[in-house]
């Protein structure tokens, strides 16, 4: 049966907020979570952008059964991944059995920032699959020592491990990233319930490795309202093509962002309170071959959006949940 999670939009909320939505998250039934890992928010009108590992050892205290990970995490550019490997396995050691690692090829937008150059797909992805190796070679607890096309490690030692491995999933949006994935990845993350890409993922692989699709809505009480509020703090999901991966500012997004209109937004992402468009729209990830799907809520109003969901949405897909709940309430 499908897990349903929710998304921690680091580029939305303040970290405090972050950690508090978390807890509320757990404590409504929702059975993991994935926090995003940006240097800058995508527009303006977003207004945050905190250090994600910080918030996730913030987490790590404030939840005991939340399963975590990042959405997702670039390893090669503004970060060594060597660093990424310590950073990861401090928060295994602190969320022991309940933590992953997310990681993708990223953005212009958050690895620009020290100057570097910002290379095409190709390049990128052999970059990810060696950071991949690096962070692998690291968690083995030994000294490590490593010359690639990308990277140095010299004499280096993780001495912080959990007892087990940290899982790392990778994030792709079409096929052919979708089969880098399927490479080098524990699982699979994605954006849009596409058949296709499930299948690059699992092609040439046996055995059934999870599979995590975001789903972005706006739930709340009034449509209009809803409309509203996900054109103004989120225009980005009408951007077609590959202006998420090249833009370099905000600046620009919010310049392209002119074009998208409330309509079409009202067409990329669920608005309002009909709770059956929500469920349909998770149901298009289930058939896509999904088992986990994470719903990234837009705007200021969690707190509703997670209550109407553990009411309304959990019960649908995982009906012992809301029985789990009234049974430790009873206790």
């Amino acid at each position: 049966m499908v897990r349903i999670g929710y998304a921690l939009s680091s580029e939305e909320h303040r970290p405090g907020d972050l950690v508090r939505h978390a807890r509320l998250a757990e404590e409504a039934g929702f059975s993991f979570a994935l926090i995003s890992d940006h240097f800058h928010p995508w527009i303006d009108a977003q207004g945050q952008s905190p250090f994600v590992w910080s918030v996730i050892g913030a987490i790590a205290e404030a939840t005991s059964n939340l399963e975590l990970g990042t959405g997702v995490t670039c390893p090669t550019i503004r970060i060594h991944p060597a660093i990424i490997a310590q950073a990861a396995a401090t928060a295994g050691a602190m969320m022991e059995g309940r933590f992953f690692l997310g990681v993708g090829t990223g953005e212009n937008l958050n690895e620009h920032i020290l100057g570097d150059r910002w290379p095409d797909w190709d390049v990128r992805a052999r970059m990810l699959r060696e950071a991949v190796q690096v962070i692998r070679e690291l968690w083995n607890g030994e000294v490590a020592s490593f010359e690639g096309e990308f990277y140095t490690v010299e004499n280096a030692r993780l001495y912080t491990l959990p007892e087990h491995r940290v899982p790392i999933h990778v994030a792709a949006s079409g096929p052919r990233a979708a089969s880098l994935a399927g490479e080098i990845g524990d699982g699979f993350i994605g954006t849009s319930p596409e058949k296709d890409v499930i299948e690059a993922f699992e092609a040439g692989r046996r055995g059934t490795r999870p599979r995590y699709g975001q789903l972005t809505v706006c739930w709340g009480r009034d449509e209009k309202a809803a409309r509203k509020t996900a054109h103004l703090m989120w225009p980005t999901a009408a951007i077609p093509g590959e202006a998420g991966q090249e833009l370099p500012n905000p600046a620009h997004f919010e310049q392209l962002a002119k074009i998208v209109t409330e309509d079409m937004i009202a067409e990329r992402i669920v608005c309002g309170p009909d709770i059956d468009r929500h469920v349909e729209r998770i149901q298009a990830y289930v058939d896509a071959g999904y088992d986990h799907v994470y719903i990234h809520q837009v705007g200021p109003d969690q707190e509703g959006f997670l209550e109407a969901y553990a009411r309304d949405v959990l019960p649908r897909f995982a009906p012992a949940t809301r029985a789990r709940r009234s049974e430790q309430g009873a206790a």
